[in-house]
């Protein structure tokens, strides 16, 4: 089980995995600042200075912080962005792959049909 596991380790994919993932919580950190730091606060000088995350109600004991809640959709989807521009680019600067050449077309049915019937025929 232990070299299972070695095995599943060393796998190039799974190293790929953990770096995105750090690399991933390196760049949430600097979405968080981006979206904290500027985002709001020129989103909130656009509406007239309201400050998204002190938004919310209260029922009972249980508290709905809906400011909270906006600043995440807005922190998604700036990241969401960031990513599709990344992959846009990178595709676009990889090299394309040049298509397969087709193989040639093997004989059709009928073809083999008439080989077998005329090997038939000599016997």
């Amino acid at each position: 089980m232990l070299n299972e596991f070695k095995t599943f380790i060393a796998r190039g994919n799974v190293l790929d995995l953990a770096v995105g993932v750090v690399i991933g919580a390196a760049f949430t950190a600097i979405v968080t600042s981006l979206v904290d730091d500027l985002i709001n606060p020129l989103i909130g000088l656009i509406v007239g200075g309201i400050d998204f995350s002190s938004w919310g109600f209260a029922i009972g004991d249980a508290k709905f912080a809906i400011g909270s809640f906006i600043n995440a959709v807005i922190k998604f989807l700036i990241v969401a962005w960031v990513v599709f521009l990344i992959v846009k680019a990178v595709n676009r600067l990889m090299p394309k792959k040049e298509a397969a050449p087709a193989a040639p077309p093997g004989p059709s049915d009928n073809d083999l049909l008439k080989e077998i019937l005329a090997e038939l025929k000599k016997r």
